[in-house]
């Protein structure tokens, strides 16, 4: 199926470039030029993923991302500029799967859309005999994880994680104990050659610990080994 990608940006320019530049690489897209417009457009009629410039006049990306998130858990990559770190870091924290600084490729955007995409596929079970064979749960400890559902529970207690969360903890919680280094999570989550930061990682890993701990204040299975990566202990 074609996926529909939102665009919401105050600059047509960019609006109208990256539209075309996805309809040639066979998306559909949707176009808003404010976040106001957007909103009840991208909840009504949620598409595959939104593109979210930080930056816009009335509402805001990052204005726009919070209110989305209380009905909707669709994909969003935020578009920043140059110099919001802290944009960046509280656009990762309230949900946001990635962030482009401006000014940007669109063969890195077009990258990234896709990889994302290929994330948020729930994966075809294989048939053996007739049969339909259901993706393997992971449990350790008081962790559970249905990779078939994307639904991660804690203690019986469900825990809402974004794609890339989800992939950044499996990773984690398949070896118990052993460490993942940055660039090893990395792959996980950006299955692409795609650069991505050190701190995006720590960003998610950061998201993915407040989110646990908002239904176990003494969540603490995401041990930090600084100068090395992190790992999950199940005991």
């Amino acid at each position: 199926m074609t996926a529909t990608i939102a665009l919401v940006d105050d600059d047509r320019n960019i609006l109208t470039s990256v539209s075309i530049a996805l309809q040639a690489e066979g998306f559909l897209t949707r176009v808003y030029s404010d976040g106001e417009s957007a909103l009840k457009a991208l909840i009504e009629n949620p598409p595959d993923l939104a593109v979210l410039d930080i930056k816009m006049p009335r509402l805001d990306g990052l204005e726009l991302l919070r209110r989305l998130r209380e009905k909707s858990a669709i994909p969003v990559i935020f578009l920043t500029s140059k110099d919001d770190e802290l944009d960046e870091a509280l656009g990762l924290a309230m949900g946001a799967d990635d962030y482009i600084a401006k000014p940007f490729s669109q063969r890195l955007l077009i990258a990234r859309i896709r990889a994302i995409l290929r994330r948020t596929e729930v994966p075809h079970p294989s048939v053996e005999g007739g049969e339909v064979a259901p993706a393997e749960s992971l449990e350790r400890g008081r962790l559970t994880m249905d990779p078939a559902r994307h639904r991660v529970t804690w203690g019986g207690v469900n825990v809402t994680l974004t794609v890339t969360e989800f992939l950044i903890l499996e990773t984690l919680a398949q070896r118990p104990g052993i460490v993942k280094t940055r660039n090893q999570l990395m792959d996980a989550a950006y299955q692409d050659d795609i650069y991505v930061d050190d701190r995006t990682i720590d960003s998610h890993i950061k998201r993915v610990r407040r989110k646990f701990r908002q239904v176990d204040p003494e969540f603490d299975a995401i041990e930090t080994l600084y100068g090395a990566g992190y790992r999950f202990s199940d005991e």
